[in-house]
């Protein structure tokens, strides 16, 4: 370009960071002023305290990490331009100096092309190394030139080694992800994501997304992410932050529902039971076969009269409380309120004058009142009544060997000495469910939901019942006994039946070497999923065999020790009773490791057991004896199919068993 000089237009960029870093400081150092004074400007204890948290939150929001790119775009349209970055900072007249990437106009970062340029001339991406610019790239789209996947700094963005927690995508968001993410806060989704595609990203970016366009509407109802496990939650946990987005609860299905310490085991056999959705018919019939029909009427004294309620007034109102279809305990409720406004109407008959709310109360607990509600509706807790149906089964929609399967043969004392297992915790939720109305979210983002049985789905979708859903997984990934094949039956147990199910088959993280390797696992899985396809061409993978003589562990720290040559971290994945002695072998060879539930550990070798493998993302992966990760579980191979796609630069494979037949038939 004439007059176009690269050195002097990247001055000019960097002078453009290093002011809207200040501006930055100063917006947050507003905030902090105003937080640390909102007791003397409010007007009272109330308001002070509301306006302390909100500003709490903005002083959380407006951080800013100086090794993270505040602006990773540009868009020149007409005679503007227009950063695009991670949050909206303004110079101290209002004026835009960085565009959120949320904003409507930032969408055109996106998703204009030459095809449909969106008003843009020169759509610009920048360079960053620990937080510097150093590099700008143009695509002048009002003269035909557009990058796409090609884009050197979009392609060294992608690729960039992995170190620490997942990393937001917004610099590299991809316009079939980008159409996903801004779909409507009404909208539920369900992502089918190969390996790769970037589905986790998806979701949490549209969290981050709805919270910026719903910000006070998203605040009162919450948002919720559900993850597999722990090791999980903490992977992603830097993300949402990232962005600006500090209040977002993150969970596990097991914290959801954990109402009460897990103090016994299933076998495998009941835990499979106790998953099933009939279970949920099992307790809902065991807790209304409690409603009883009244077979006397009351007779109540206040001290001056005699009141009297006939049978047939009692038994309508327990009639008219069941058939309104209301949560137990509220139908209890109900029918307590209506028996006293019976007594009130009388009283206000007989001696002209409303009764007072001391009145109203006693007549609620006076004795003719109390075991009458105790015997046609009587009080239960969701612990009491699981109790009850695993000490006696005895349902028509179990089978007299799955009602043996789940019986306790001993009775605890009480609720809180009761052995509940893990699978018994779902139980008590949805009885909890049954009894009461659960606190709905106004979003629910939940990952590798194909394993989620309908129980678990059950309780999600009670937390979602007034809010939409983002559903992310891979049918292909299924690893638990009751693992989805068709998203529509998870769909249905969430409540979302209509949901849209939209695939994700282009992959960006993971090499096309790894890719083919786990994808001739595919035909052994039995789910009807397409083949990922990935753009990496830059992946390496070896295939180890150790001869019989050799040390398997000794050859897979030879793997290790070349991947740490490399920049990245460092996984070895292997069967879960393998972990301990591979830490071992790491130590007694001086190589500092962790697992990945150590979250602030600074070692860049990390120990995974396979079943806690899923969704997270390495540099260099060594797996240690596949025909061992296979042979732990029923769905071993879909187990083995996770742990060859955590790798997203190079893959080593160590085994000195056979290779599964389905890796082996090409």
């Amino acid at each position: 370009m004439p007059g176009f000089d690269l050195d002097t237009e990247l001055a000019a960029e960097r002078q453009h960071l290093s002011e809207s870093r200040a501006a930055l400081g100063r917006m947050r150092g507003r905030a902090e002023a105003l937080f640390s004074t909102g007791d003397k400007v409010a007007g009272d204890a109330y308001t002070a305290e509301m306006l302390g948290r909100h500003m709490a939150r903005r002083v959380l929001e407006l951080a800013d990490d100086p090794t993270t790119p505040l602006f990773f775009g540009r868009l020149d349209i007409e005679d503007f331009a227009y950063h695009v970055g991670r949050r909206h900072v303004t110079d101290d007249a209002g004026e835009p100096l960085v565009l959120d990437w949320r904003a409507p106009l930032s969408r055109s970062f996106y998703r204009a092309s030459v095809r449909d340029p969106q008003g843009v001339s020169t759509r610009r991406r920048f360079g960053f190394v620990k937080g510097e610019l150093t590099s700008f790239e143009d695509e002048h789209l009002d003269r035909g030139e557009e990058l796409g996947t090609s884009s050197r700094i979009l392609t060294a963005e992608i690729e960039r080694p992995r170190v620490g927690p997942m990393r937001d995508i917004v610099a590299t968001i991809q316009p079939e992800q980008d159409e996903l993410v801004r779909a409507d806060l009404g909208d539920s989704i369900c992502v089918q994501g190969a390996p790769g595609t970037g589905k986790t990203a998806v979701g949490l970016h549209r969290a981050a997304f709805l919270l910026y366009l719903h910000r006070e509407r998203l605040r009162r109802s919450g948002v919720l992410i559900v993850g597999p496990n722990t090791a999980f939650l903490s992977y992603i946990s830097a993300v949402l932050p990232a962005l600006g987005e500090v209040e977002v609860k993150q969970a596990t299905v097991d914290g959801l529902v954990a109402r009460v310490p897990v103090k016994g085991v299933d076998d495998d056999r009941a835990t499979g039971i106790k998953h099933d959705v009939r279970m949920a018919e099992v307790l809902r019939n065991a807790l209304w076969r409690k409603i009883a029909k009244p077979i006397e009427p009351i007779m109540v004294s206040d001290g001056s009269y005699r009141w009297r309620i006939d049978l047939e007034p009692l038994r309508r109102i327990v009639d008219e409380a069941r058939r309104e279809g209301l949560p137990y305990a509220l139908g209890r409720e109900r029918v307590l309120a209506r028996v006293v406004g019976l007594l009130q109407r009388q009283s206000e008959y007989r001696t002209g004058n409303s009764p007072g709310e001391t009145w109203l109360r006693k007549m609620s607990r006076v004795a003719p009142v109390k075991d009458f509600l105790d015997a046609v509706w009587p009080a239960v807790t969701p612990e009491s009544l699981v109790m009850e149906v695993l000490l006696d089964p005895a349902d028509d929609v179990l089978t007299a060997e799955e009602q043996d399967a789940i019986r306790w043969t001993k009775a605890p004392k009480t609720a809180k000495s009761a052995k509940f297992s893990a699978a018994d915790l779902i139980l008590i939720d949805e009885a909890a469910g049954l009894l009461d109305r659960e606190t709905s979210f106004g979003h629910v983002v939940v990952d590798e939901a194909q394993d989620l049985s309908p129980m678990q789905a059950r309780a999600i979708a009670r937390r979602s019942e007034h809010g939409s859903i983002t559903l992310l997984g891979d049918l292909a990934q299924g690893t638990t006994p009751w693992a989805a094949a068709d998203w529509r039956d998870t769909l249905g147990h969430l409540g979302k039946p209509d949901a849209a199910v939209v695939p994700l088959t282009v992959g960006f993280r993971v090499p096309a070497v790894v890719v083919e390797l786990a994808n001739r696992l595919l035909s052994a899985l039995a789910v009807d999923v397409p083949a990922a396809v990935s753009l990496r061409r830059d992946g390496d993978l070896s295939i180890v065999a150790v001869p019989e003589h050799a040390s398997l562990d000794a050859e897979t720290m030879v793997e290790v020790t070349a991947a740490l040559e490399h920049e990245g971290s460092v996984a070895v994945i292997a069967a879960d009773t393998a972990v301990a002695g591979l830490r071992a072998h790491l130590t007694a060879a001086g190589i500092e490791n962790a697992t990945p539930d150590d979250v602030d550990s600074e070692a860049r070798v990390t120990v995974v057991p396979a079943t806690v493998a899923k969704g997270l993302e390495y540099d260099h992966v060594v797996v240690h004896e596949p025909a061992d990760i296979v042979a732990a579980e029923a769905r071993g191979l879909n187990r083995l199919y996770v742990v060859l796609t955590r790798a997203v630069s190079r893959l080593s494979v160590v085994h000195q068993k056979p290779l599964p037949e389905a890796l082996t038939a090409v």
